[in-house]
């Protein structure tokens, strides 16, 4: 049987969206992402919360809009896939783990840097909670009822190779990127 990688989450954005181009012209935006739990401590009864960083890799179409509308802070909905690669530098491989986007949706009001909204945009249909990464890099095929998305079509480590832009090691999350 065949094993399972899907991750669904919803937070706030820690810092504005990366855009790069990869070697193949493909856009490839990153940004970090909050989650955050809360809970009642039994001992003490006071309330505790513990936020989660979580590093998003979103490609293509899709990469271009979340750059041109989210921001630090922003609630935004991602689904997608677990993966981890590595590099080398100055001698030692370093390795992350991040969230390959295939899809999401904007969440909450806009915000005045997004003009007229995310819907009109053109080549885009909103619907049944969030976008579709199509094979063909079409976005207008609507959503399946009860099936699962569509697969991710962009291979990951393409965008990884000498000179494709990502092969930088992860950037520390300073405490100023909180975004509540």
């Amino acid at each position: 049987m065949a094993g399972l990688n899907k991750v669904m989450l919803i937070g706030n954005l820690g810092r504005d969206p990366e855009i790069r181009y990869g070697q193949s012209g493909t856009a490839v935006v990153n940004f970090t992402m909050a989650t955050s739990d809360q809970w009642t401590d039994k001992n003490t009864g006071e309330r505790q919360e513990r936020t989660e960083w979580h590093r998003i890799v979103v490609f293509g179409k899709q990469a271009e809009t979340c750059e041109k509308y989210l921001s630090k802070g922003s609630k935004i909905y991602v689904e997608g896939r677990l993966q981890t690669r590595s590099w080398e530098r100055e001698g030692q491989t370093h390795y992350t783990t991040e969230i390959v986007v295939s899809n999401f949706q904007f969440l909450g009001g806009r915000t005045e840097n997004q003009g007229g909204g995310y819907q009109n945009q053109g080549g885009y249909q909103q619907g049944g909670g969030g976008y579709q990464n199509q094979n063909q890099g079409g976005y207008q095929q609507p959503p399946q009822q009860g099936s699962a998305p569509a697969p991710n079509s962009n291979n990951f480590q393409d965008h990884t190779s000498p000179g494709g832009g990502m092969t930088s090691g992860p950037d520390p999350i300073p405490d100023d990127d909180i975004p509540f």
